[in-house]
């Protein structure tokens, strides 16, 4: 499998090309050709077998009515066997942007480059990283990080990511990094996990375009000090009945913007701070890719 992995992605240039075009990796590339070709095989089957109760014989009328069903088909059966293999995203969206062309030739928006600042191992930022390889809103074009053995740096380096590794000096003191951002066009800043406090002059030039997640429920259990297992270990010590995440916009205080979504889920009897940690790990990782591309596409 590895070997014609190889001579599939490396040595035939289209698929190479088609795998940086659409940013997905080997596997999903795999899966993606063989949902165009089950699909397209699905519908000319379907075409085929609707034309049998027309009673038509082959000639001008058949085929052009078998060109229209298929054209008509298509979609669906690509959509249909897409979700079988686990690419209905990607595909949902390449059929939206050919929708789109058709209803004016309007060109589809300039995708939105974000900045991901982690500290830690980077879950979220992986689950972000994959939700926008077949996003047509945004990109991760940039990992910035403040520990250098951070695993979130590992995953920089797994998924081609350019990264920057901040120095505390000059991200206080100095520059705050912003030409960095600038060069790489930084649309959107998400804070998946960085436990510095950004430095006013950065905020200010990302006035709404800075987003935080915090594993609670504010305006509770936030501030400076508030990350991570001391916050799941205040929320038992105080017998919370429930927790959960807050998404929200950073300004120049910890904790303190404004409240774009949240998420709750139940603090049990028997919850340590690890087993809540757990809990809202998952709400994490299902809600803050699809607000990141819900803010995008409204803003």
């Amino acid at each position: 499998m590895e070997v014609f992995y190889n001579y599939l992605f490396h040595i035939c240039p289209m698929f190479y090309r088609l795998k940086q075009h659409w940013k997905v990796n080997d596997l999903n590339l795999a899966l993606i050709l063989l949902t165009f070709a089950v699909g397209g095989s699905l519908c000319g089957y379907a075409g085929r077998k609707l034309l049998l109760i027309t009673g038509l014989d082959k000639g001008p009328l058949w085929y052009l009515l078998y060109i229209l069903l298929i054209i008509i088909l298509w979609p669906a059966c690509v959509i249909l066997v897409s979700i079988f293999l686990g690419q209905f995203p990607f595909f949902k969206r390449y059929i939206q942007r050919i929708v789109n062309r058709f209803k004016g030739g309007s060109k589809p928006p300039d995708m939105v480059n974000i900045a991901i600042l982690a500290s830690g191992t980077g879950s979220n930022a992986q689950q972000i990283i994959n939700h926008f390889k077949t996003s047509a809103s945004g990109k991760v074009s940039l990992i910035v990080c403040n520990k250098p053995g951070a695993g979130v740096l590992d995953i920089a380096r797994n998924e081609h990511i350019p990264f920057l590794l901040i120095d505390k000096e000059c991200f206080f003191r100095g520059n705050h990094y912003l030409g960095e951002l600038q060069q790489y066009n930084i649309g959107l800043i998400v804070l998946a996990g960085f436990l510095w406090k950004l430095p006013d002059a950065l905020t200010r030039a990302y006035t709404q375009k800075i987003i935080n997640i915090h594993p609670a429920l504010l305006p509770k259990y936030g501030g400076k000090g508030m990350y991570g297992h001391f916050v799941h270990e205040a929320v038992i010590a105080n017998h919370e009945k429930e927790s959960g995440i807050t998404i929200h916009y950073v300004d120049e205080q910890y904790d303190h913007g404004e409240i774009i979504f949240q998420a709750s889920c139940p603090v049990e009897e028997n919850d340590s701070p690890l087993t809540l940690a757990q809990k809202i790990h998952i709400l994490e990782h299902v809600n803050y890719p699809a607000v990141i591309e819900k803010i995008i596409r409204n803003s």
